[in-house]
């Protein structure tokens, strides 16, 4: 995908792409009415002044922060068309700060961790309206099957889904918007509530129970926005855009409702308004049509946390490029740019929602837990935000009161939401720091084992290697053998190569290949660089690739060769005499280098338990041959030590036999 067809998807404007953005992108903000105004209430007394402060912080925290910070600015900060915290990050990386990965890989983890809570709380509210009807129906085992059902079709792609999903939260939108407005004609003074002083009175004052950490429950209603920025490659920032002003407006619709069903019935709590499923979402519905909302509402769930899931995919497929997560088998179900599939993360994150729903049982429950890892992502997301708009060189009195207001919105709902950490928190803290682990592992390990690799120069070998390709002494060891190398510059390469042709075995053969992949910012990119280093003897390619495609090197390597071939570059017909005579391409032969850490290596105490958590995982993780996309047929894989020592100097006493 060129730059030019990214710009056409963020110009492109569709009644289909309008349609589509609905499906995916709003699925997490769009459900959220079904549990904001009941955990805003929570047990306190409904009174006029608790409705409409809770209704005026919704409807400024959707403004500030879902309208104003993601729809209008981060929505700007593309990376060719992708968005997403680590799309944001490659973009600030080029500003050469090295402490910005940190913020990267908490806000990251962050959002993996929070895809683990979505799916659960939006699929238990919804099917907790079924008692309603029986009030002592079992939920649990519903909600499992709910879930199992969707994370067993993550596998066809989202072509399957996609064509239900977005009628159905058309559907789902034009509800919330009908059933809000048929409460508010009732009851037209839930508007005083876009007047921000009833937020402020209600955040200093003993209105409710909660006080000041009321936001807690008011930050659910944005908590989506990040998923959101997370989605924009699919759809498109225009569509997004757009779709986004009638979103909202159905969303506010909605909450407004809500409020002027509770005003009605001041002084009550919500277990008096209904006996089995005090959900004001379900009370403001006609009896006849409550079967059909559930149904409604149940289904725009799932949808809800399709958005999530694919979300991760993409934030792990990311994070794999950047170095921060061990290669995964990942799957393309369609041709679809952007569609893919990772069947670990898949049944992991299954895993994680089918824990979180036996933990926590109820949906209310499961609020103490949200929110809390969302708000870090948001805050992460800020700080990479404002190195962003630095390095557009936008001007600092734009930017000052800018970050500071989000700084200010965020912080306070970080600190309302702590004291969720002991009510539930805690486990979403506890899988980001895990998440948090295996990535900072992930990227140190790299590190540090690039400190410890040797680069020496091609040039030193470039007479040996040519006097064993045609010595005969030697058995060949295969017409082509391959090396992935991980040097940048064409004219070096890693000793350990050079000790592997020339020490492990003698390698003789007839072509020499080295081959680097370079993974580029952008997200779409397939190019290709050949140097002749020693004709007929040595070459070494270099392929540029964009973070999205696949690395299907055996597949690119043959057509590389394919094309020298035609332009006359180089020969590669067997030189066996029997074969070359008939024409036979020559046999290829892959080697790959697999560390492991030798006894007497120079590591630091930190180093060495950094190097030994990265082997654990690279067990678990795919084989290089399989990440490269290399037939096992022809792939050697030789072990090295971490750091090749010295043939060191034992010193020993020969004796003669008359000693004895």
């Amino acid at each position: 995908m060129s730059s030019h067809s990214h710009q056409n998807l963020h110009s492109k404007l569709s009644a289909a792409g309008l349609l589509v953005t609905l499906g995916i992108i709003y699925g997490d903000i769009g459900t959220s009415p079904l549990y904001v105004m009941k955990a805003i209430i929570g047990d306190s007394p409904i009174s006029k002044d608790l409705i409409l402060g809770g209704l005026s912080c919704i409807f400024w925290t959707l403004t500030l922060q879902t309208t104003l910070k993601y729809v209008i600015i981060t929505l700007s900060a593309d990376n060719h068309g992708e968005g997403g915290i680590f799309a944001l990050y490659a973009l600030v990386k080029r500003t050469k700060i090295q402490w910005l990965i940190v913020p990267a890989i908490i806000g990251g983890s962050a959002l993996l961790a929070d895809g683990i809570i979505t799916p659960p709380i939006s699929v238990s509210s919804a099917v907790e309206g079924l008692r309603i009807f029986k009030p002592d129906i079992p939920t649990i085992p519903i909600v499992i099957a709910i879930l199992f059902v969707l994370f067993t079709i993550q596998q066809f792609g989202t072509k399957l889904v996609g064509k239900f999903f977005a009628p159905m939260m058309l559907i789902w939108f034009t509800m919330l918007a009908v059933l809000g407005v048929i409460q508010m004609v009732t009851n037209l003074e839930v508007f005083n509530a876009i007047n921000p002083y009833y937020a402020y009175h209600l955040l200093t004052s003993d209105v409710s129970d909660q006080g000041f950490f009321i936001l807690g429950a008011v930050f659910l209603c944005t908590t989506g926005a990040e998923a959101l920025y997370s989605d924009m490659g699919h759809c498109g920032r225009k569509n997004i855009r757009i779709s986004w002003m009638f979103v909202k407006t159905t969303l506010i619709l909605n909450y407004f409702g809500q409020g002027a069903y509770l005003m009605a019935h001041e002084g009550k709590t919500l277990e008096q308004l209904g006996s089995s499923n005090p959900n004001p979402f379900y009370l403001i519905m006609e009896t006849w049509f409550q079967p059909i909302g559930i149904v409604i509402a149940t289904m725009a769930a799932v949808i809800a946390s399709q958005a999530l899931i694919s979300g991760s995919f993409t934030l792990i497929n990311e994070a794999m490029r950047l170095n921060f997560w061990p290669k995964v088998k990942i799957n393309f179900p369609t041709d679809l740019k952007g569609q893919l599939y990772i069947p670990s993360i898949n049944w992991l994150l299954f895993l994680g929602c089918v824990g979180i729903v036996l933990h926590f049982e109820e949906s209310s429950n499961m609020e103490h837990a949200y929110g809390l890892a969302i708000v870090l992502c948001m805050i992460m997301t800020t700080i990479l935000l404002n190195f962003y708009l630095i390095m557009k060189r936008v001007k600092w009195y734009f930017i000052a009161p800018l970050i500071l207001i989000y700084i200010i919105i965020e912080f306070s709902f970080l600190a309302a939401n702590i004291v969720k950490f002991f009510d539930g928190g805690y486990v979403t803290l506890l899988i980001a720091i895990v998440l948090i682990g295996i990535m900072s592992t992930w990227f140190l390990a790299k590190k540090i084992s690039k400190s410890y690799t040797k680069i020496v120069k091609i040039n030193d070998y470039k007479k040996v290697l040519a006097d064993l390709s045609v010595d005969l002494s030697i058995p060949k060891y295969a017409t082509h053998l391959v090396y992935m190398t991980n040097s940048n510059r064409s004219d070096e390469i890693e000793e350990k190569v050079m000790y592997s042709i020339l020490q492990k075995r003698p390698k003789r053969a007839d072509l020499y290949w080295f081959i680097h992949v370079n993974i580029l910012s952008e997200p779409y990119k397939k190019e290709y660089r050949v140097t002749e280093i020693v004709k007929d003897d040595l070459y070494r390619i270099d392929f540029y690739l964009g973070f999205r495609e696949p690395t299907k090197i055996n597949l690119m390597f043959k057509q590389v060769i394919k094309e020298m071939v035609k332009n006359g570059e180089v020969d590669i017909t067997s030189r066996y005499e029997s074969l070359s005579k008939n024409q036979i391409l020559g046999d290829f032969k892959f080697v790959l280098s697999e560390k492991f850490l030798s006894n007497d290596s120079d590591l630091t105490f930190f180093e060495k338990i950094v190097m030994n958590t990265y082997f654990l995982l690279k067990k678990l993780s795919l084989s290089e041959e399989k990440g490269f996309g290399l037939d096992s047929s022809s792939v050697k894989v030789e072990q090295f030590p971490l750091v090749l020592h010295a043939p060191e100097n034992i010193e020993m006493r020969r004796i003669d036999h008359s000693h004895h």
